[in-house]
């Protein structure tokens, strides 16, 4: 059975909503939550973006269940991470030992801030490899000098570690962050239903270990203005991972997507309130092997309506998957 998460997008509501919301998932049944890094939206309509460890540290205080997650932290330009290793124990232990750690090479709309530029696809998945295997000495204790390629660190250790590291979570999207992913993560996390990336986590080492998706939805007895916020707020998505990784802010992005139509977005986005359309929506995860898949409802002002109707219809349905 695949277990159905639930994500606090930190592009498109403040952190106390986020909070309340993370609240309403865990009452409303959700297995999992994961939580969006950003610094800016994707589009100014989203209008949004708080810290996200903030928001995560008073996220485990407020739950008691659920499970939190980073989807995804950059741990290579605007976060050290040695500085990533501190959060994320403090995380763990905050949490009670509900925290898993993801992480991925980024997004320059997000990383651009901290001015060192924005290096080529294959010089960022080196600095993550480098990044992650410095945040898994840090996690075992003692003290951690390194001199590499692209990080230095000097003395650095932990004092507060909890029990049981948080498991590392790598994002994928082609063969070299899957070798990393194999090699020296504990999970796999995609943005896309593709077997073909899972069969690549396998062969380098990630045979049995958990896999988790995502997926945007726009619930509303509506469908037109579901359609129509969908649109207006996701329309991003659209561009694909080359695209977004690259540029450098929500102009861009919506100059990028300006010929993109309410229809095409429709056609890639479950909008509306038919349970259906959006079970089947998951099925392709679940098809490809997927193990856990977190949903986005578009829309800050729009997640308590949302969370009433997984709770009594859609997360039902998604249990006979």
């Amino acid at each position: 059975m695949v277990h159905i998460g639930y994500t606090m997008m930190t592009e498109q509501a403040g952190p106390r909503a986020l909070v309340g919301h993370v609240v309403g998932a865990e009452r409303a049944g959700f297995d999992f939550s994961v939580t969006s890094d950003h610094y800016f939206p994707w589009l100014d309509s989203q209008g949004h973006a708080p810290y996200a460890w903030s928001v995560l540290g008073a996220a485990a205080q407020a739950t008691s269940r659920i499970p939190l997650m980073t989807y995804v932290t950059c741990p290579t330009t605007r976060y050290h991470p040695a500085v990533v290793a501190q959060k994320a124990a403090t995380m763990q232990l905050l949490s009670g030992g509900r925290f898993r750690l993801g992480l991925g090479s980024g997004e320059n709309l997000n990383e651009h801030v901290v001015g060192a530029g924005w290096p080529a696809s294959p010089v960022r998945l080196d600095k993550l490899a480098e990044a992650i295997e410095i945040i898994r000495r840090l996690f075992g204790g003692g003290e951690v000098t390194h001199h590499g390629t692209h990080f230095d660190v000097v003395h650095a250790r932990l004092w507060d570690l909890p029990d049981e590291p948080p498991p590392i979570g790598v994002a994928v999207s082609g063969e070299r962050s899957c070798e990393i992913a194999g090699r020296l993560g504990d999970l796999v996390i995609a943005t896309e239903p593709e077997a073909e990336l899972l069969t690549s986590f396998d062969r380098h080492g990630g045979t049995g270990k958990p896999r988790v998706g995502q997926l945007p939805v726009c619930y509303d007895p509506d469908r037109d203005a579901a359609v129509a916020r969908a649109h207006d707020q996701f329309r991003w998505m659209l561009g694909g991972w080359q695209v977004n990784s690259e540029l450098p802010g929500p102009k861009g992005f919506a100059w990028a997507t300006r010929y993109v139509t309410p229809e095409d977005v429709a056609e890639a986005i479950p909008c509306g309130d038919d349970v259906g359309r959006f079970v089947e929506a998951v099925r392709p995860y679940v098809d490809a092997g997927f193990t856990e898949v977190a949903l986005v409802q578009i829309g800050g002002g729009h997640q308590e309506p949302f969370l009433d109707w997984a709770e009594t219809k859609l997360l039902p349905a998604l249990r006979n998957l």
